[in-house]
């Protein structure tokens, strides 16, 4: 299964790369292929969001007897676990593949930060909309930035985090 992901991730970062050099001067590929696979992840959970909501849930109150779940909520936790795993498949097999993690440590750590997204989303968005006062696409188009930065900086500094080979002068002394 592992060697069908690289294969799959070695495609998908031959496609990316093809449209990467407009932007050679301006962006390293780390963040270009960042910036596309997680683009491409977007557009499929709005997609997908939009097919459950609309579709699948009918727009209706999903009432599961001890508890009713808004459509919009539902189709939120009905698109999550996909789209979590697909950012995940891309982040290890496109976007950081020089992570010498084990797998699970980096899901782990990545759940840890997507954890943290969605947090952060909620409070930026409650802070800018109800006590800075701004209109709340406004509010929601400033937290994406944030948690982009946010989530590029811990997926590569910690999420998959690259090990430093040990300098070999410091082994010698």
């Amino acid at each position: 299964m592992r060697n069908f992901l690289e294969k799959i991730g070695n495609f998908i970062i031959g496609f990316v790369d093809w449209f990467y050099f407009p932007f050679l001067r301006f962006i390293p590929i780390k963040i270009f292929r960042y910036a596309a696979t997680g683009g491409a992840n977007l557009v499929l959970d709005l997609f997908l969001y939009f097919i459950f909501y609309r579709y699948i849930l009918d727009m209706q109150i999903v009432d599961l007897g001890f508890i009713a779940i808004s459509p919009h909520i539902a189709a939120f936790l009905l698109v999550f676990p996909i789209t979590f795993s697909t950012g995940f498949l891309l982040a290890k097999y496109v976007t950081f593949t020089g992570s010498e993690l084990k797998g699970k440590i980096q899901l782990l750590r990545y759940g840890i930060t997507v954890a943290g997204a969605i947090i952060l989303n909620y409070i930026f968005i409650k802070l800018f909309v109800e006590y800075a006062g701004l209109y709340a696409t406004l509010s929601k188009a400033i937290t994406t930035i944030i948690v982009v930065v946010y989530s590029y900086l811990l997926q590569h500094y910690f999420s998959f985090k690259t090990i430093k080979p040990v300098d070999a002068e410091k082994i010698t002394r």
